[in-house]
């Protein structure tokens, strides 16, 4: 006598045919997905809509693309899988901006994109394309720094280099936004700054230095 756990109906052995069709699902649904995520990562960094009936077709081989870059216009090739820190440093020759982590962690590739700091090496470079992006090389230089450079070289605020850059980003788009931003602001800005030689005391005495030319800052160091 069968038991009714007997006379449960069998599922169909696995063919060969239902598991690639399978593995073809998951595997639509695992880009889909991808690709939301870095749509919500980088929705402000997108390259402009394309008109309707319009498809764009990169790759895989590299891409004629021009991008705005501390206000002149850049032509390169890229591969779209090219981060815009890549293609600045490696493209383009610009080295100011620092590979370090290369994964959003450590802020040393911050750039400006729209007057935003955002990690250069989150963001492909097609997908900076229609934005102005400001580069540490683009905010001053030996002849005319910016005063948030100035501030760090009187204020001793650089140790072995690899943060500075990305540290000056931030604080300058900080100050841009709020010229006389407190000593709170300023630590906020550089929340995602890391700073291994742990110059932090004097990274705010600089920004701090800048906002009270500006008639605020307060707090201590």
């Amino acid at each position: 006598m069968k038991s009714d756990k007997d006379k449960s109906p069998r599922k169909p052995p696995l063919s060969r045919r239902s598991f690639l069709k399978g593995a073809a699902l998951t595997s639509a649904g695992a880009v889909a997905a991808v690709a939301t995520l870095g749509h919500l990562n980088t929705a402000d960094a997108s390259a402009p809509a394309l008109p309707d009936g319009v498809a764009e077709r990169l790759g895989p081989g590299p891409a004629e693309i021009q991008l705005s870059i501390n206000g002149h216009t850049r032509r390169l090739a890229v591969e779209p899988r090219v981060t815009l820190l890549r293609a600045l440093r490696e493209h383009l020759g610009m080295t100011g901006t620092k590979l370090v982590c290369d994964r959003g962690a450590c802020g040393a590739c911050t750039v400006h994109l729209d007057g935003r700091p955002v990690n250069s090496c989150m963001i492909l470079a097609v997908d900076a394309r229609g934005h102005r992006i400001t580069t540490i090389e683009g905010l001053g230089n030996s002849d005319q720094m910016h005063p948030v450079q100035d501030a760090f070289v009187h204020a001793d605020a650089m140790q072995c280099g690899f943060c500075t850059p990305g540290m000056v980003m931030s604080i300058a788009a900080a100050l841009e936004a709020n010229p006389s931003a407190e000593l709170d602001t300023i630590r906020h800005s550089v929340a995602g700054n890391i700073c291994r030689c742990g110059t932090y005391p004097h990274v705010f005495a600089a920004a701090l230095k800048v906002a009270r030319a500006s008639g605020g800052a307060k707090g201590k160091t």
